[in-house]
């Protein structure tokens, strides 16, 4: 998860070099690296590109606070934001823009020393692009061809549909645990591995009033179980166990361990659904 599971990260310091593929204006490339989706991104106060995560489980978009300084950004008023079992300081600050290809990604954001995630990687995390991009949008992710996209409203996407919550402190799924009763879970791209189950009791009504971005770092028993969302049953998945919750009325995180053996998957905030494309014929076998 956005543990320090979140890496040993290669750095990626060309999108695909060498490559001569276009990309529209309503989406932009990724390069899947150690289970994390790694975007190339822009803001006008810095000369270079932007090595951001593209992470659902952060409540906020996220500027690593070296960056921000770097780039001479303000830094406005004071945030306290949750991680997993720590706090953190954070401040408030805004960009003229921020682009991936050609793509807006939220502007507002928090500054944030992301420095413990970075020293785990070949390069620095400079930012997260969390949530809030996926608010009112249907966001595609594109395992296959290693695509983010924009739909537009109303496009009809091939798979299973499972019905997604999407609260002001997490995007949520219903998930089964080897056939138990279904339980909400986190919907999270920054988490690199396949799942981290809470085994206590969980109150699905719960919601912190804290902004939730939750890097830590942690020893996690892990075990295997079947997990089914929708109407796709997936065995021998690799889970973490947790005895306390990750983040309040959820019993877990689904992570990219997971999500990526579809082709495809889309959130559609909007719509509240989640939709898993064909499964990929690696995954299948």
């Amino acid at each position: 998860m956005r543990l320090i599971l979140l890496c040993s990260l290669l750095c990626w310091s060309a999108l695909v070099q060498g490559q001569t593929a276009s990309f529209s204006s309503a989406e932009f490339p990724f390069e899947f690296s150690e289970g994390l989706l790694w975007v190339k991104v822009q803001v006008p106060e810095s000369e270079g590109a932007l090595n951001f995560l593209l992470d659902s489980g952060a409540e906020v978009s996220v500027v690593n606070l070296e960056t921000a300084r770097e780039a001479g950004l303000p830094l406005g008023q004071k945030v306290e934001v949750l991680g997993v079992g720590v706090s953190m300081d954070a401040f408030r600050t805004a960009t003229k823009s921020v682009k991936a290809n050609e793509v807006n990604l939220p502007s507002r954001l928090l500054a944030l020393d992301l420095g413990k995630l970075s020293r785990s990687c070949k390069c620095r995390v400079d930012g997260l692009i969390g949530a809030d991009f996926f608010r009112d949008r249907s966001v595609q992710i594109d395992f296959r061809e290693s695509k983010v996209r924009l739909l537009a409203p109303g496009t009809k996407v091939a798979g299973d549909v499972a019905r997604l919550d999407v609260r002001r402190c997490g995007i949520r799924v219903k998930a089964s645990i080897d056939g138990r009763k279904v339980q909400w879970f986190r919907v999270d791209t920054g988490c690199a591995t396949p799942l981290q189950w809470v085994t206590a009791e969980i109150n699905p009504k719960d919601c912190t009033r804290r902004v939730a971005v939750g890097l830590t770092e942690m020893g996690i028993p892990q075990t295997r179980r079947s997990v089914k969302i929708a109407n796709e049953l997936l065995a021998n998945v690799e889970t973490g166990l947790h005895n306390s919750p990750i983040f309040g009325g959820e019993a877990g995180l689904v992570g990219n361990g997971l999500l990526s053996q579809f082709e495809t998957v889309t959130i559609d905030a909007k719509a509240s659904k989640l939709v898993l494309g064909p499964r990929l014929a690696q995954a299948k076998n």
